[in-house]
């Protein structure tokens, strides 16, 4: 019986076959703990949920968050796109490096039909990286799903609030954030 090789990718050999043109913005793929995975198109729902959080976000966290959209994030074994970014203010705007974890204040992923992955495998992956906290804002049955206490095995605290409710980040204890504001009007 053969058993099945699986080679997993270094951030060094993801970036090198960027650099070769062998990955290319129209490849759409992300690098997952080691795996190049391709990432699910987007449905307008999603699209425009993401938009929406994200000038909503923007407006409320102008001079202490840059906002990054669908732009990469590098952790020790992944180079995700999240949805959302909230980091730390650059004054090279990442022009030489994608945010690590200690420049990102929390994560949001937007669920149109990826709700399983969102909640399982990101959520894994970012509480690994020791990403303090994750959100993931679920369109279809708009709820937000609140991840912070990251550990080696996941977070340990996740929170489901409705899309009426208000949420403090923990890195802006002071900032309170409408999840009516981040969904869809009805």
């Amino acid at each position: 019986m053969t058993t099945t090789k699986i080679h997993l990718w270094t951030l060094t050999e993801y970036h090198k076959m960027i650099d070769c043109g062998i990955l290319t913005p129209e490849s759409r793929v992300e690098l997952l703990e080691g795996l190049i995975v391709e990432m699910n198109p987007q449905r307008a729902p999603h699209a425009a949920t993401t938009q929406q959080t994200s000038d909503y976000l923007k407006a409320q966290l102008t001079q202490q968050a840059h906002i990054r959209m669908q732009l990469p994030v590098t952790l020790l074994t992944s180079e995700p796109e999240p949805d959302i970014a909230v980091v730390k203010i650059d004054p090279q705007v990442y022009g030489d490096r994608h945010p690590s974890p200690k420049e990102i204040f929390f994560l949001v992923e937007i669920s149109d039909t990826t709700l399983r992955i969102d909640r399982q495998e990101k959520a894994l992956i970012y509480a690994k990286a020791n990403i303090s906290e994750y959100w993931i804002l679920d369109v279809s049955n708009r709820q937000a799903y609140i991840c912070r206490y990251p550990t080696a095995k996941g977070y340990q605290s996740e929170t489901v609030l409705s899309d009426r409710e208000i949420i403090n980040p923990l890195n802006f204890p002071s900032v309170s954030l409408s999840l009516t504001e981040m969904f869809l009007p009805f």
